[in-house]
């Protein structure tokens, strides 16, 4: 991660509705969960984007414009930009299951060229209850 210097958050659009987004933030700020692998020394650039919301669709006009505005205005090429899923979207939580599109929101990330990490706060008790079988991994 140590060559990335933008980070594209992405949360859930109908989790965010009722989320403020304080522990994804919070584990940024520790680099715990998710963030393990960020440099604590780093300066890391964020944005917080939603998927849009079903079926994520949004989620390439989003990032395709966050890529244009960054090169055209600061000279950041995209390979400086990592994505950043949602634990909201990728794990079963008290929010709801994973994203039932987790794999097209991959592909459309993908297709950008982009790289992608998953996951942001990884929460004590639903960690607990994937591992009882209470949640699905």
């Amino acid at each position: 991660m140590k060559d990335k210097d933008y980070i594209a958050i992405i949360q859930c659009h109908l989790v965010k509705q009722r989320c403020s987004g304080y522990a994804c933030e919070s584990a940024f700020d520790k680099r715990t969960g998710g963030f393990l692998d960020y440099s604590p020394d780093k300066a890391y650039r964020t944005i917080y984007l939603t998927c849009g919301g079903c079926c994520g669709r949004a989620l390439h006009r989003k990032l395709s414009h966050l890529i244009r505005r960054m090169r055209t205005k600061e000279g950041i090429e995209k390979d400086k930009i990592v994505v950043q899923l949602s634990s909201c979207i990728t794990k079963d939580n008290y929010h709801a299951p994973p994203c039932p599109h987790l794999n097209y929101l991959k592909e459309l990330i993908e297709k950008l060229g982009l790289d992608l990490r998953e996951d942001t706060h990884i929460s004590p008790v639903a960690q607990k209850r994937r591992e009882s079988g209470i949640y699905k991994s």
